[in-house]
C-alpha cells in the first residue's frame, strides 16, 4: 500500500474517451474549455486543471449502433473540481450561451454539494462538481 503522503501527491496526468466523430466532439468541448491544446486528424486534447482530457477516434471500427453505456464495467461519467457556488454559475452561463442542455445547478444526493452534469455527443456523461 502507498504511504499517505505519497498518495496525497497523486493527481489524474491525463483521461482518454474514444470518441464517434472528431469534429463534432472538437466542436462541443471547445464550447466549454477554448480551443484544443492540442489537435491532430483523430484526437483533440484540452487542459483541465492539472489533466490532460484527451478525445480521440477508436484505432479500429466501432461495432455498428455503439453507444455510450453508463451501465456497462468502465467509465460511468467523471467530475470535474471546481472551487466554488460562484465557479459553478459561470460554467452554467457558458453552456446556456454555447446552447448545451445540462442539468442546472442542483444539490447531489450524496454528497449534499452543488454540482450540474451535462451529456456530450457520445451520451458520456460529465459533472462540475464543487
Amino acid at each position: 500500500m502507498l504511504s499517505t503522503q505519497l498518495a496525497k501527491k497523486l493527481f489524474v496526468e491525463h483521461i482518454v474517451l474514444v470518441v464517434s466523430d472528431i469534429r463534432r466532439t472538437k466542436e462541443f468541448y471547445s464550447k466549454i474549455f477554448g480551443e484544443p491544446n492540442f489537435q491532430d486528424e483523430v484526437t483533440v486534447m484540452y487542459h483541465v486543471g492539472p489533466t490532460k482530457l484527451f478525445l480521440t477516434l477508436p484505432h479500429g471500427a466501432l461495432p455498428a449502433n455503439d453507444i455510450f453505456n453508463p451501465n456497462r464495467i468502465g467509465l460511468e461519467h467523471f467530475a470535474i473540481g471546481i472551487e466554488s457556488v460562484d465557479d459553478l454559475k459561470e460554467i452554467e452561463k457558458t453552456l446556456n450561451e454555447g446552447s448545451i442542455k445540462h442539468s442546472g445547478i442542483h444539490i447531489d444526493s450524496h454528497s449534499h454539494k452543488e454540482k450540474i452534469w451535462l451529456d456530450d455527443p457520445d451520451k458520456i456523461r460529465i459533472e462540475f462538481f464543487t
